[in-house]
């Protein structure tokens, strides 16, 4: 190889270095605006879980008081059935006496 087609050769390996340097200077500032971009969307992230941490808190409470809200329906629906139990009585009773007030008025009327 000549001198010559050694300083061409020496020089294109150069200008070859010099590429691979400004991708490289390319690629590592790119890098740092993505790790900058991450650094963003992680505090993001982090404020949206502390806003489904208060939604949570928020739904435990109200399934609390819709516990309590089930639990008193289910005393009124108790006390709704024996009412209704004491009402079938009475209407067994009152069954019974209109027969009787029948038997009553059939007697005056053969009479």
């Amino acid at each position: 190889m000549t001198p010559q087609e050694l300083e061409r050769k020496v020089r294109r390996l150069d200008n070859d270095v010099q590429s691979i340097y400004e991708l490289l200077s390319t690629i590592s500032f790119t890098q740092t605006r993505h790790g900058g971009r991450l650094d963003e969307l992680d505090r993001r992230f982090d404020a949206v879980d502390q806003r489904f941490d208060a939604v949570d808190q928020r739904f435990d409470g109200i399934d609390q008081r819709l516990d309590g809200i089930d639990q008193r329906l289910d005393g009124i629906d108790q006390r709704l059935d024996s009412h209704d139990k004491r009402f079938d009585g009475i209407d067994g009773r009152f069954d019974a006496m209109d027969g009787k007030l029948d038997e009553v008025l059939t007697l005056l009327r053969e009479r």
